[in-house]
């Protein structure tokens, strides 16, 4: 079993710190070990108290772990004072896994994590036997002295940062706008661009992940720009998969790419097993001209790949209802993306099905209390997509997620109703209200 080692503060509230550490390196397939250098009292709102450990306990700690385990990569994080940076270099010098430095100053929520002799003991003592140093924006204006405002200043600050010994300097790019969340990589003398898109959240843990991320995929084997990659497509599922756990910032979740792809057995079954109803439960005045979708997303779904949809279409076939085909991941396309845009604001909203618009429809609709939302094809703008623009426009009108949303169509596009629901179950549930 491959080893990681993480030398990092604890976060009571277990969103970043040595907590989320080991959270990467469990969804990596790596036993985590660790060594604790501060206990900080902190929630998803602020840090009120910090507790260093002791330089010689956290050397015991390090001396117990080393002695025993083959260790194949190393993370740094909270190290708080010039003290603790001694007592881990004093230890670690001479070894020949790859230490990942993230230099943590401030806290996620925005409070400090260290002493004023940090800056010093971290660019003269622990950054010449790094292969990595992960610093933000601050934290890089900090340790270089530069003052960043541009992508020139990005670059005049890794070449600083280099200068004290790392192999490698990554400056994050959360901290920049931009419809793009650009890292810089600078290694062997030349720059790279990690980018992915921006999510629209404010994290806590966020820095803490990638540095973790790339010590595990250096200790399974990677070269570092490789490793950079993947950790910058890891961090974006656990920042797309965030959660909720306290009154202030969401937190990350590395195991969310995890917790998702398990249940896709399950998701297929019950919509497999829900479209066997529909068949039996509908009528043809539901059934609209081009057919009936119906999709059932995973957990935390951001991409269209993360939701089951029926392959083919419910139709009538001889005056009777049928479905010929199967599900899989990625069919039922314009349904999927209304899935998708419903779970932007109520990510419980997973499932959803496609059905005729009449006046007697949307009649039985309201009679059996179901609430609605509408859009105007006609006003949607250009280069959009319209199942996810359209979703987006009639849940913002309506305030919240509706049981159902309709358009009146347009030229070549037949007026349609989708029913959504939290789970193909909840679907039928409502249909059956709506028929009788």
């Amino acid at each position: 079993m491959l080893v990681a080692l993480t030398i990092a503060g604890s976060d009571s509230i277990g969103g970043a710190g040595l907590e989320a550490d080991l959270k990467v390196f469990a969804s990596l397939g790596i036993h985590g070990a660790c060594v604790i250098t501060a206990i900080t009292s902190q929630n998803t709102q602020r840090v009120s108290s910090i507790l260093p450990i002791p330089p010689k306990h956290v050397i015991s700690q390090l001396d117990a772990v080393l002695e025993d385990a083959k260790i194949a990569s190393v993370k740094t994080g909270m190290l708080y004072s010039e003290e603790i940076v001694d007592a881990i270099v004093s230890r670690l010098t001479g070894f020949q896994f790859p230490i990942v430095v993230d230099p943590v100053l401030v806290a996620g929520v925005g409070d400090s994590l260290h002493r004023r002799n940090l800056i010093k003991a971290l660019r003269d003592r622990l950054f010449p036997i790094a292969a990595i140093v992960t610093p933000n924006r601050s934290e890089a204006e900090v340790l270089s002295g530069v003052r960043i405002h541009s992508w020139n200043d990005s670059r005049k600050a890794c070449r600083e940062i280099a200068r004290t010994g790392p192999k490698a300097v990554l400056l994050k790019g959360g901290h920049f706008n931009g419809a793009q969340a650009k890292d810089l990589l600078f290694i062997d003398g030349k720059f790279h661009e990690v980018s992915s898109q921006r999510l629209d959240a404010r994290v806590h843990g966020g820095g803490c992940v990638l540095s973790s991320s790339i010590a595990g995929h250096l200790a399974r084997g990677m070269n570092i720009k490789d490793a950079v990659f993947s950790a910058k497509a890891g961090v974006f599922e656990s920042i797309s998969t965030r959660y909720s756990v306290g009154k202030g910032v969401e937190v990350v979740n590395p195991m969310g790419s995890i917790e998702r792809e398990s249940m896709r057995y399950i998701v297929m079954i019950r919509l497999r097993k829900a479209a066997k109803e529909i068949e039996s439960l509908l009528s043809l005045p539901w059934v609209p001209e081009v057919g009936i979708n119906f999709v059932y997303a995973l957990p935390m779904a951001t991409d269209i790949e993360h939701v089951c949809g029926l392959e083919g279409r419910i139709t009538s076939i001889g005056g009777s209802i049928s479905h010929c085909g199967g599900v899989d991941f990625g069919a039922s396309e314009h349904v999927a993306r209304v899935v998708l845009a419903a779970m932007q604001f109520d990510p419980e909203m997973r499932s959803a099905i496609n059905l005729r618009l009449s006046e007697e429809n949307l009649t039985s609709l309201e009679s059996a209390g179901m609430s609605l939302g509408s859009f105007g094809r006609e006003k949607e703008p250009e280069n959009r997509m319209t199942m996810e623009w359209g979703t987006r426009k009639a849940i913002e009108t309506v305030g919240f997620v509706p049981d159902a949303i309709f358009d009146r169509g347009s030229v070549g596009k037949e007026p349609m109703i989708r029913l959504l629901g939290r789970d193909p179950n909840e679907i039928l549930t409502k249909l059956r209200r709506v028929l009788n």
